[in-house]
């Protein structure tokens, strides 16, 4: 059996109910996995199978119980600029498209989807589904392959939502119905109502009319669930988890063109003793104890995104103060004293000069390196701390900066201190998700009094929040007698 999560816009909530749905039908003795036929996000992880996939699905495989598998999102596409994007197909990386080009892929890479669909389907009792966007969007209905095309080829019972907490749930929830092909309208099964505050009997009339004008259910109304915590799929979180700021760790994160696994930073945010700000285009880095350079898409890009906005001399500012600074992946790669890119594999071909603080240079070639790894961290003067994370990179570094590694993995090392010990850089991807290892590193920024919390506790938390709330306000009978319901 199997069941799709549409919306009616982005940030409906598609990711987190998805997640939820495959913790309850995993308590239900239900064999379950979850899949995204298209996905574009900057946040991926690394899968079992040494694929990348949307972060959205390692976590929607966490909450089944399970390895996250490239077959989970068999297409994501990564952008590197406005209008065009690497294409990753079963995980690997294919090449560069415009989105015409892609369009007109569409229909090829329809049956790598339906391959990995069917995989899934038949190494488990349900899959549920999540879709991309919204359905009505109506220019882009050719060809779809991201929701009801998918559906439709797939033959996939569906259930749409939409966040009332942004307001217009009703014309959202009729229009996007109404703007699908009979057909499609068929395939709806019902609707969830999510994130709602107040006084429910005020909805009342409104479902009323809603069931009576199309036909169709709603099958739940989710509340407001203050404080839920789960990865993004894409957008960066704007604000502080939490708001007290007095007496905490200070760190600065600059958001640049093409930022990546924006998502490091989750256990920064919920921290009580950490203030974690992002600083976006046009704002000066503030003072603080540590700024960390992400990951990024387009590091010779984001370089000039940099200097564009004057970062540079606030960073170098910063470390004459004797301020630390972090660099993850591409911000890495940054550091270094060169950035080459021979064969234009994130953007034009040519050479950009890196902020030279590191004795190191990188190449990008057109290979990635996808590899979920661990191993240990030794920080000068600290006892050493268990790391783990991941890496995804097209860039090989090289430099006299690597002869002495700060970690050692299984079968290579990585990262590297300055002799002033002001300036730590690494490949590793989800490196502050360990205790030890976020213990470490905020040791080095300057705060030996910091207690870090297990993160997988939280994120299992976040899951079972979800979870909890479909079990006691969507109508499960009716839900599950859909997942099994012929189109």
């Amino acid at each position: 059996m199997s069941l799709m999560v549409q919306g009616t816009t982005s940030d409906a909530g598609k990711s987190v109910i998805a997640a939820g749905l495959c913790r309850v039908l995993r308590r239900r003795g239900i064999t379950v996995a979850p899949f995204k036929p298209q996905n574009m996000a900057l946040n991926s992880a690394v899968t079992i199978d040494d694929g990348e996939i949307g972060r959205a699905q390692a976590v929607q495989a966490q909450a089944c119980g399970i390895e996250p598998h490239s077959d989970m999102n068999p297409v994501l596409l990564k952008p590197n600029s406005d209008i065009g994007a690497q294409v990753i197909v079963n995980g690997q990386a294919i090449g560069e498209m415009n989105a015409v080009e892609y369009h007109a892929f569409k229909p090829e890479v329809l049956k790598a989807i339906l391959a990995s669909y069917h995989r899934l389907q038949n190494h488990y009792q349900a899959v549920v589904v999540e879709g991309a966007g919204s359905p009505a969007e109506i220019n882009l209905r050719d060809n779809d392959v991201a929701n009801m095309g998918f559906a439709e080829a797939a033959d996939c019972p569906v259930i749409i939502v939409s966040d009332i907490d942004r307001g217009g749930v009703f014309a959202h929830l009729y229009g996007t119905f109404k703007l699908l092909s009979p057909s499609e309208q068929k395939r709806v099964k019902g609707f969830i109502i999510n994130r709602f505050r107040g006084d429910i009997k005020l909805l009342y009339s409104g479902i009323d009319w809603l069931e009576k004008e199309v036909g169709k259910q709603v099958l739940g109304v989710l509340p407001y669930l203050h404080g839920l915590h789960l990865e993004a799929e894409d957008a960066v979180a704007e604000q502080q988890l939490n708001t007290d700021r007095s007496d905490k760790l200070t760190i600065a994160v600059p958001v640049i063109s093409r930022m990546s696994n924006h998502t490091d930073f989750d256990v920064l945010r919920l921290h009580p003793d950490i203030d974690i700000q992002f600083i976006w285009k046009g704002q000066p880095l503030p003072a603080c104890d540590l700024i960390i350079l992400p990951g990024s898409k387009s590091t010779r890009t984001d370089l000039a995104f940099i200097r564009d906005n004057g970062w540079d001399k606030d960073l170098f500012r910063h470390l004459r103060y004797g301020g630390k600074v972090m660099g993850i992946c591409g911000g890495y790669q940054m550091l270094g004293q060169w950035v080459h890119d021979p064969k234009g594999s994130e953007g034009d071909a040519g050479s950009t000069e890196g902020l030279g603080l590191l004795a190191l240079e990188t190449t990008i070639g057109e290979q990635k390196q996808l590899r979920r790894v661990t191993g240990v961290l030794n920080f000068p003067d600290q006892l050493p701390a268990k790391v783990t994370g991941y890496e995804i990179h097209a860039g090989m570094t090289s430099g006299s900066a690597l002869e002495q590694p700060v970690i050692r993995l299984q079968h290579h090392t990585d990262a590297v201190i300055s002799d002033d010990g002001l300036i730590f850089g690494t490949y590793l991807h989800g490196i502050f998700d360990h205790a030890e290892s976020c213990q470490a590193i905020l040791h080095w920024a300057g705060r030996q009094d910091i207690e870090v919390p297990d993160y997988d506790k939280i994120r299992e938390h976040g899951i079972d929040r979800i979870a909890d709330a479909i079990e006691e306000h969507v109508d499960m009978y009716r839900l599950l007698a859909a997942m099994s319901d012929c189109c």
